[in-house]
């Protein structure tokens, strides 16, 4: 940190969400936000270019999900801290995210408050774990296993949240630049990690577990 400020970078593709996040950190006088993307691609070229204390990235970008950009981040800048965004709630990646030695898991409805104490604890190699999500580590320790979409792939997951909201295969492909036959295994294989044996199935359990809206 340089004058004390903690150095942020922003990751979103909407504008407004942006700027809202921009707008609750400017509360504070030792947050300044000195990069913003709107996409992974992007992000990448500011993370080689300039230096970040914590980056704030949104679980959904146009070009690679956020939990593969923060694989990316982790490699190219190990002790560059993150911060997953996400409109979702902690049961669709929160775990995924800790795993993957993300800083800290936030839904985009927190107050300013709450956002400001995570950037500051994210800064100085803390972790920011909500009471929500607490109950959930400790419960899937006790379990000693997990919940069967935590055996997804980042892909597979993609895939899953898709066939739960109605999408046709093809549109599924053409969303994530796949070819038709690769969703198609795609589909299989969530079917077995899973145990289920249809999309309605499917739909069913990521609505109970939060994994779509």
């Amino acid at each position: 940190m340089i004058d004390n400020k903690i150095r942020v970078l922003l990751v979103d593709d909407h504008s407004i969400v942006r700027n809202g996040v921009r707008r609750m950190l400017e509360t504070v006088n030792d947050i300044d936000v000195t990069g913003e993307a709107e996409t992974a691609q992007d992000a990448m070229c500011l993370v080689r270019e300039k230096d970040f204390d914590v980056a704030l990235i949104d679980i959904g970008l146009p070009d690679k999900t956020g939990l593969q950009l923060l694989k990316l981040v982790h490699t190219e800048k190990p002790k560059l801290a993150v911060l997953m965004l996400s409109m979702h709630s902690v049961e669709a990646y929160a775990l995924r995210a800790i795993k993957l030695g993300a800083a800290g898991y936030l839904t985009k409805d927190i107050p300013a408050s709450t956002l400001v104490v995570a950037v500051r604890r994210a800064a100085v190699g803390g972790k920011h774990i909500s009471p929500e999500l607490a109950e959930k580590l400790v419960n899937a320790i006790g379990r000693g296993d997990a919940a069967p979409h935590e055996a997804l792939s980042d892909r597979e997951l993609e895939v899953l949240k898709l066939l739960a909201a109605g999408e046709r295969l093809v549109r599924i492909a053409e969303k994530l630049h796949l070819s038709p036959s690769t969703v198609t295994t795609y589909r299989a294989r969530i079917l077995e990690k899973t145990g289920m044996d249809s999309n309605a199935k499917l739909a069913r359990y990521a609505f109970e577990n939060g994994l779509v809206t």
